[in-house]
């Protein structure tokens, strides 16, 4: 978001390299230097990532990425995921190994609820 330039080709990250911008309402987050190792899809290292994050409504955030790596496929692709406004609660769920806490917390919620019903 600063305007640095994006890296030397030589230099490779693990999950690439991404620089943002706004473009009117919306975020631009273009991701590039990839390692060859992190692959997405069946991607290269010289993959492209454009992300997107534009508000279309009040409650919606609209959430696009688009695909571009000529040397893995025909042409670039590009997925939407519209987010709505919840009042529901979130619980964030980190994937990673030993993550065993999680369990009691949920079961914790749900008898939290059971005895709010109860009442």
């Amino acid at each position: 978001m600063d305007g640095r330039d994006t890296l030397p080709d030589q230099i490779r990250q693990w999950r690439g390299s991404s620089r943002g911008r706004c473009d009117a309402d919306t975020l631009v987050v273009e991701t590039t230097h990839r390692r060859d190792d992190t692959s997405l899809r069946g991607s290269g290292q010289h993959m492209r990532s454009i992300e997107r994050f534009t508000r279309v409504d009040d409650d919606v955030l609209l959430y696009e990425f688009t695909i571009e790596d000529p040397d893995s496929f025909e042409r670039p692709w590009t997925v939407q995921i519209p987010s709505v406004l919840s009042d529901a609660l979130l619980y964030e769920f980190a994937c990673h190994e030993g993550n065993r806490p999680m369990v009691g917390i949920l079961s914790g919620a749900r008898a939290a609820e059971r005895a709010a019903q109860a009442e």
